[in-house]
């Protein structure tokens, strides 16, 4: 049954949730093309690319940096959406005619460069080239998937089930073998963690420190370690 689940999980994860680098959907052509649309400026960490609800003109394309994408409710109950990268490609396109409107706040964590890519350009590309165009859509259907994959995790799993599926997931993006098994290179905080499956600290905490005494996990420098992927395969 575990290995069952493990193979649907790979065949899943092939739909990365933490990265979004463009360039594996569009080909060196149509990359310089969209790079020459691009305008570059510096950001800081503790800066702002855009708040929630602002009307937007513009996508942005992460040259170097770390951005966090965050919404919150009404009642203050915070949401981490995505950790974006060198190559992820941020923001909303609205199709040809509607308004868009940013749906979360993006927030510079890491010091770094993006570019901004203006829709009026975009959408040029998008009639003079076709191949852009499939290229461009295909990549806006595979962040659909991405978006419909946590959906799933949240609404059909239990937290353990959730939270097993993020630190799969995050294994994907950021795994890197070592001896005792796969560390998770990147440090988030436990609250941070629990925004992210909308969850919270508490739980969080409990759920990884019983699978640390389980021998499932460890946690060496504000870094997880996953040494039993087969356990947390069998909970999602």
């Amino acid at each position: 049954m575990a290995m069952a689940i493990q193979n649907q999980y790979e065949k899943q994860s092939l739909v990365d949730t933490f990265n979004g680098d463009i360039s594996a959907f569009l080909s060196n052509d149509n990359l310089n093309k969209l790079k020459e649309i691009m305008r570059p400026k510096a950001v800081k960490a503790g800066s702002h690319l855009f708040w929630e609800g602002e009307a937007t003109d513009k996508l942005y394309f992460i040259n170097s940096g770390q951005i966090k994408l965050r919404t919150s409710t009404e009642a203050g109950k915070e949401f981490l959406l995505g950790i974006k990268e060198a190559g992820c490609l941020l923001g909303e396109f609205g199709g040809f005619e509607d308004q868009a409107y940013y749906r979360y706040r993006a927030e510079v964590t890491v010091d770094g460069e993006v570019s901004a890519v203006h829709l009026t350009d975009l959408k040029k590309l998008l009639y003079q080239f076709g191949s852009f165009a499939v290229e461009f859509m295909s990549y806006l259907g595979w962040m659909n998937q991405v978006t419909q994959m946590k959906l799933h995790d949240v609404l059909f799993y239990d937290k353990s089930g959730t939270l097993a599926s993020t630190l799969l997931r995050m294994s994907q993006s950021y795994g890197v073998k070592c001896s005792d098994g796969i560390l998770l290179n990147i440090e988030l905080t436990n609250k941070e963690i629990a925004d992210f499956i909308g969850s919270t600290r508490e739980s969080v905490n409990r759920l990884l420190n019983t699978w640390r005494k389980e021998g499932i996990i460890d946690i060496i420098s504000k870094q997880i370690v996953i040494i039993r992927p087969e356990k947390l395969y069998s909970m999602c």
